[in-house]
């Protein structure tokens, strides 16, 4: 929430007139919304994205605000799925996908909302057309668990920040069609909010619609001394991302997928209360309280391991060729391969439903300690999940289309069978506790020390309904400290500099499929209960320069500046070891690091908005590990990969450029456009960094906006203006032995001609427009 003050007129003066100051931008230090600091006394890099960042390029997107304006961000296509990217800020992600390790914090009106089972994001629950602001901010423990890289703190509109009526029409390429309005008024000391949107896409490639429904509603309440704000967020989403598909296929049609269905539906009811109450001038209040129900069904079509029994008795039996596989009838399975020559698949099915209540109350002090200014914060927080997880396996038909088609017949293989036990019913309750307190004190008028620190408690209770295996109950505890300084250098010129300290206690999905010996299906299936994960400990140190200048003897304009150092050390991280495709188990890889360099400059006048941002994220392994990887084309004989201290962590680009600008031809009228480049970037399952990495890339798009009236306005965006041909994410699988196009008919991993190779393509060109009317 950005401030303007201007001086006040002197009565005395013979001329009176109005000095404008430079703008104040508070932030908040603190998970609840509440009393914030002045911007330039956070000794860390911020980042700030208002609603109109978010239509600058037509539509309301928090996610291609991400992508294409902030610094130290990169988008990658893991589901291959508009609304289910993993946002990756300085090498740390905020993904929907379970067995992604987590590393962002995401909070929406000063609640975590990090799902209960695997602490992953699913962005598509957020209403981007009902954002106000959204904060990027580097590692601060005070936002409590996954906050190892930093903390999306998203705040949504209300009537009062909010007056009016709007409507979007909108549509283009790929069959995208969409409709959305948002409505405030406030009368008096009360407010109301209320927004829609209905997103409907065919998609790009085969089988990939998505069908997005969100509703978000705020009831507010503003007094001399308290405010209150009801909340509510609502959604019924139905995601059809396709994933990655061998290069083989990819060279033939990029439209062309690997093995579906591959559906996720995701629903959620969220109601949240935040209240302020101003004890005194100085000393306020704040708290919140919310509950938080989550359903999500994924359906994956996936090759299989089981195959015909070597005896030919016509049955299917487990990867051995020699167990005969037991339906949940109790039935054996008939060989639906009929001997091999049939290509058969499985539909591996997961349900999370997830119901979670909490709260936050915390206090603020603003006034002066030993007549030094001084902010001081101190709050607790408790969040309570019961989830319930049920998954399962069904064998089917691929057909020539590679779909796997549903048969009736679904796996029952006991727990310690030796083989993946399913189906699996799982119980799991966290309970997460938190104590914060950071306090901003000025030194002087130009030093500012903070202070901050907090102590989390993370409970992970599971029961198993199907065996003894999975039960159990883990306890993890940490205190976090920081401490900070920012130094104003001259008025236009801060340096600043921190160190902090984060966690990340290890997740129900990631406790209970921790067996290298049993390794489970990622995301779904589980194994049996290993010795333990260690929870992840982050060590980071930031420092660097920010400020603002003009050269008016050239331009009339203000130009903002920042460049920044950071690195973050983790101690015990948690990596999500794949021993296939679909198959894998988590384990402590010892310590990683992330380290590079922000910089970014802009550039404001009443016609031009410019911004340029490059980043270096240098993200590495530092411990030697063998990990297995049996896809790899360098795999040993065990199938079997081996990483030395300095090899690359997959998925993260090295070097980043960010280039926006707008112009306004007219008043009414803006075209701008933005150009974004990324550097190389390995598979995931290359950690030993041996392969040729997914090639670097630049991307270009184009926008406009016309304002016919001050009430009707059109807009038009172009993405991929150039028709680039790339990947943001790659792995490795066997593609044989399904008909793939581009695999010849009988060829094996290790065939002359055969990859192993899958990416996730990114779109082609595509146009899009739509029309906004205003009241």
């Amino acid at each position: 929430m950005a401030v303007a003050q201007t001086a006040r007129e002197n009565p005395a003066s013979s001329a009176p007139a109005s000095i404008a100051l430079p703008t104040v931008e508070v932030i908040a230090t603190s998970p609840l919304p509440g009393v914030g600091i002045d911007r330039d006394k956070v000794p860390a890099n911020v980042q700030s994205l208002n609603s109109s960042d978010l239509t600058r390029e037509g539509t309301p997107s928090l996610i291609d605000s991400l992508a294409d304006q902030a610094g130290s961000v990169n988008v990658n296509a893991n589901l291959n799925d508009p609304f289910q990217p993993d946002i990756v800020y300085r090498g740390f992600a905020a993904s929907p996908v379970l067995g992604t390790p987590q590393g962002l914090a995401v909070y929406q009106n000063g609640v975590r909302v990090n799902e209960a089972f695997g602490d992953t994001v699913n962005w598509d629950l957020i209403p981007d057309f009902a954002i106000d602001r959204t904060d990027i901010v580097s590692s601060n423990p005070v936002y409590g668990l996954n906050a190892l890289g930093g903390a999306v703190i998203v705040t949504t509109k209300n009537g009062f920040t909010y007056q009016g009526f709007e409507s979007e029409l909108a549509g283009g390429s790929f069959g995208q069609r969409s409709e959305l309005f948002q409505y405030g008024k406030e009368v008096g000391n009360f407010a109301t909010y209320v927004g829609g949107r209905i997103f409907d896409e065919d998609g790009w490639r085969q089988f990939s619609p998505d069908h997005v429904r969100q509703l978000y509603a705020d009831v507010a309440a503003r007094g001399d001394r308290g405010s209150i704000d009801i909340s509510f967020s609502g959604a019924n989403n139905s995601l059809f991302g396709e994933g990655t598909t061998p290069v083989q296929s990819l060279a033939i049609n990029r439209s062309l997928d690997f093995t579906t269905p591959q559906n996720n539906t995701n629903q959620l009811e969220f109601v949240t209360v935040n209240g302020t109450y101003r004890v005194t001038d100085e000393l306020s209040i704040q708290a919140n309280a919310y509950r938080r129900e989550f359903h999500q069904t994924v359906i994956n079509g996936n090759t299989t391991e089981y195959t015909a029994c070597t005896s030919g008795n016509g049955l299917l039996c487990q990867p051995d060729g020699m167990t005969p596989l037991v339906s949940t009838t109790g039935t054996s399975i008939p060989d639906l391969s009929n001997g091999g020559a049939i290509p058969i698949g499985e539909n591996d099915r997961e349900t999370i439903h997830a119901t979670t209540i909490g709260g936050t109350l915390q206090t603020t002090y603003t006034g002066s300690v030993f007549d030094h200014q001084n902010h001081f914060v101190f709050g607790a927080s408790i969040d309570h999940s019961d989830v319930d997880f049920q998954s399962s396996a069904e064998v089917g038909v691929i057909n020539p289309s590679l779909q796997v088609l549903p048969s009736g017949f679904l796996v029952d293989t006991p727990e310690n069978s030796g083989f993946i036990a399913t189906p699996v019913s799982l119980s799991a309750t966290n309970n997460y506790y938190g104590i914060f307190v950071t306090d901003s004190f000025d030194v002087t008028a130009d030093l500012t020390v903070t202070a901050s620190g907090r102590y989390n408690i993370a409970e992970v209770d599971l029961l198993d309904h199907l065996g003894p295996n999975l039960t159990g109950n883990n306890r993890y505890s940490r205190f976090n400290p920081a401490i900070g300084a920012t130094y104003k250098i001259a008025p236009a010129l801060t340096g600043y500099a921190g160190y902090s300290e984060g966690n990340r206690a290890p997740t129900p999905s990631e406790i209970e499929c921790s067996n290298p010996a049993q390794p489970c299906l990622l995301p779904s299936l589980l194994s049996s209960d290993p010795p333990g994960l260690k929870q992840v400990v982050s060590h980071t140190y930031e420092a660097g320069l920010r400020g603002n200048f003009t050269a008016a003897e050239f331009v009339p304009g203000r130009f903002g500046w920042n460049f920044g150092l950071f690195r973050t050390d983790l101690n015990d991280d948690i990596y999500a070891v794949a021993t296939s495709i679909s198959s894998g188990f988590f384990e402590n890889v010892g310590s990683t690091r992330r380290q590079g360099i922000e910089t970014g400059l802009t550039y404001k006048d009443e016609n031009w908005s410019v911004y340029l941002n490059y980043s270096l994220v240098d993200a590495t392994f530092q411990s030697s590990l063998t990990l297995p990887s049996p896809n790899n084309p360098f795999a040993d004989a065990n199938g079997s990969i081996h990483v030395a201290p300095g090899d690359r962590l997959p998925g993260i680009p090295e070097h980043q450029l960010k280039f926006g600008v707008d112009y306004h031809l007219t008043p009414g009228w803006t075209v701008g456009g933005v150009l974004n480049y990324y550097s190389d970037q390995f598979l995931r399952g290359d950690e030993s960094n041996q392969n040729p990495p997914l090639p670097g890339y630049v991307v270009v798009n184009l926008h406009s906006s016309y304002k016919v009236t001050e009430n009707f306005e059109l807009f038009v965006n172009i993405h991929n203006l150039l028709d680039a041909r790339y990947a943001t994410f790659g792995a490795f699988g066997d593609p044989a032995g399904v008909g793939a196009p581009g695999i010849p008919a009988g060829a094996v991993v290790g065939s002359p001609g055969v990859s192993t190779r899958f990416e996730s393509p990114a779109a082609p060109l595509a146009v899009f427009g739509g029309v906004r009317v205003r009241f």
